[in-house]
């Protein structure tokens, strides 16, 4: 038998009644459970009120990432591309800002298009990195005209 998890709604509302410890024993169960609960439960925590310490760390991340990359073939690097771009866009979860995203995102492309060898010689790390791009651009149009300008810049380099 298993049990249906109810809507967030109906778990906002039990929430509400409980005692600010039973929240706190609540959550400490929850991050027992799966490793990104823990993890995001220390973005909350720890990080999001320095959204800037925030974004270099995981860039530092990636960039050690990028450094453990097999280069054996061409599948191996693939696979530890996707992988880190997983990683990249968990952290995009945790955060919520959309400037974080998009700055990560950029960021992760720049990797990508000085990584040697280079993309161009396979199509579908080529593809993955046009995605990308695209991406990008689509989340450009929800950020501020202020922030957008700032971007372009970055957006540019990843174009040319």
């Amino acid at each position: 038998m298993s049990m249906k998890a109810v809507t967030v709604k109906e778990l906002n509302e039990e929430l509400t009644e409980r005692s600010p410890k039973e929240l706190r024993e609540l959550c400490l169960r929850l991050s027992k459970f799966k490793k990104e609960n823990k993890e995001l439960l220390t973005y909350l925590l720890f990080e999001s009120s320095d959204e800037a310490a925030y974004i270099e760390g995981v860039k530092r991340e990636v960039d050690e990432q990028f450094k453990l990359i097999n280069k054996k073939n061409q599948y191996l690097i693939k696979k530890n591309l996707r992988k880190i771009l997983r990683n990249v866009r968990k952290h995009n979860r945790y955060s919520l800002k959309k400037e974080t995203e998009v700055e990560l995102l950029i960021y992760f492309c720049l990797k990508l298009k000085k990584f040697t060898p280079s993309i161009h010689r396979n199509t579908g790390l080529q593809n993955l990195y046009i995605g990308q791009v695209v991406n990008i651009r689509k989340k450009l149009t929800a950020l501020h005209e202020d922030l957008q300008s700032d971007f372009e810049e970055g957006l540019k380099d990843l174009e040319t």
